[in-house]
């Protein structure tokens, strides 16, 4: 499963959000305004980076979405 950190209201998340949905690709959202968890283990993956979306595909990160 694919998991996606961003934040709400960030349109490169919600774009993220869309394609994935759109190719029926499963994924999980993790807000991380919402939770300091997620947002921990959000960065351990960025290497530190506060970028979003952090997209994580098995062993591919990406951080970015949309030419970001």
């Amino acid at each position: 499963m694919v998991l996606i950190f961003g934040k709400d209201g960030c349109p490169y998340t919600q774009s993220a959000r869309d394609h994935y949905a759109g190719k029926n690709i499963p994924f999980e959202y993790l807000n991380v305004k919402k939770s300091a968890a997620d947002l921990d283990r959000m960065l351990t993956y960025s290497k530190g980076a506060r970028r979003v979306p952090v997209i994580v595909d098995g062993d591919t990160v990406t951080i970015g979405f949309g030419g970001t």
